[in-house]
């Protein structure tokens, strides 16, 4: 890949996007302003790149990190290595975090939607210069 040319016109990196799996994720700490970096699976929803996690009371501190500071570093790892900046959305919006949680639960074989709704973090990372729908099914 070129340095000049985004990572995101290279068809293994849409083709990465167009299917959930392993990544890291790194935020900057709210207190500190250091990168933190975290292994997560992202899902690839209705055109989306979708991160969530297990329930817990708690929130993470990945997810504490992007509400103070939304800009992320999506490090793709398995199909094609690249990092890719991102800015972080929460979705807190009940009718959208809903109909997103039902889908990553079916994509974890879990029936425990409900707790998820309350309890899991849901974001969506939306990648820089990745146009208005970042994951497409890859067609090449």
């Amino acid at each position: 890949m070129q340095l000049d040319t985004p990572p995101t016109s290279d068809p293994r990196v849409r083709r990465a996007l167009s299917r959930g799996h392993l990544v890291d994720l790194t935020t900057y700490g709210r207190r500190t302003g250091l990168p933190r970096r975290i292994e997560l699976v992202f899902h690839a929803i209705d055109g989306r790149v979708v991160v969530s996690g297990m329930p817990r009371a708690r929130p993470r501190a990945w997810l504490l990190n992007i509400r103070a500071n939304p800009r992320v570093v999506l490090h793709l790892k398995s199909i094609v290595t690249a990092d890719l900046p991102a800015t972080a959305r929460e979705i807190t919006e009940p009718a959208e975090r809903r109909r997103l949680m039902e889908r990553v639960a079916a994509n974890w074989n879990r029936t425990d939607v409900e707790l998820m709704v309350e309890q899991s973090p849901l974001i969506e990372l939306v990648i820089d210069g990745y146009g208005e729908a970042p994951c497409q099914p890859y067609l090449g």
